[in-house]
């Protein structure tokens, strides 16, 4: 009876032994799964964020021009929807004809801070009338900057009812630099033509898309 006994007692441990070894392997198997899956996931999290990275959209350059003419044609395309190569070349070759890109020049020629330009046109477009020139000091009170520099009056340009009310025109595309003259004279209003299509015909090749 006691050997019996003593038999049963020990076969009931064996098994237990079993068991408890059974059970740490799953576990451990199971362990050893989920650090693969979290394994998987990083990676995965990583293929993730090279796949989303952010691309810079390409825009109109002009390697060649100076500093204040790139800043412009810059900051046209970061304010409006203009993306015809066209439609830019018109508005600068404008603004060539208007000021040579020289920010405090006064009708005639000479360089002076906006309150002593007293006739004439002045500034970038040659703001002529008195409610366009006063425009220009209305704005750069509001918004504190100088209305003698040229990122004071090239925000303000773009700004303007005159310009804003053509804008839609320009930000269409395939028109010929001709055609987009028409929204650039009732945009300016000027009296003499003088070399502005020239201008602009220099600017379409000069500019690149990059």
């Amino acid at each position: 009876m006691t050997s019996s006994i003593y038999s049963l007692m020990l076969r009931k441990l064996k098994t237990g032994l079993l068991l408890s070894a059974v059970a740490m392997g799953c576990v451990a198997s199971t362990q050893s799964t989920a650090s693969d899956v979290s394994n998987v996931d990083s990676f995965q999290e990583d293929v993730v964020l090279k796949d989303t990275e952010v691309n810079v959209p390409k825009s109109w350059t002009c390697p060649t021009c100076t500093p204040e003419e790139q800043l412009v044609l810059k900051t046209l395309q970061e304010h409006t929807r203009i993306t015809d190569r066209n439609a830019l070349a018109t508005i600068m070759g404008n603004i060539q004809q208007e000021s040579r890109f020289i920010s405090n020049i006064c009708e005639g020629g000479a360089r002076v801070p906006y309150h002593r330009c007293h006739s004439g046109g002045y500034g970038l477009i040659q703001w002529t009338t008195l409610g366009r020139y006063n425009g220009l000091g209305n704005f750069a009170r509001k918004y504190n900057c100088d209305p003698s520099e040229l990122q004071c009056q090239v925000r303000w340009m773009i700004n303007e009812p005159q310009f804003q009310s053509v804008l839609p025109h320009f930000e269409g595309s395939g028109l010929t630099v001709q055609q987009y003259m028409n929204p650039a004279y009732r945009w300016l209003g000027w009296g003499i033509h003088g070399n502005r299509t020239h201008y602009s015909y220099d600017y379409v090749k000069m500019l690149t898309y990059a």
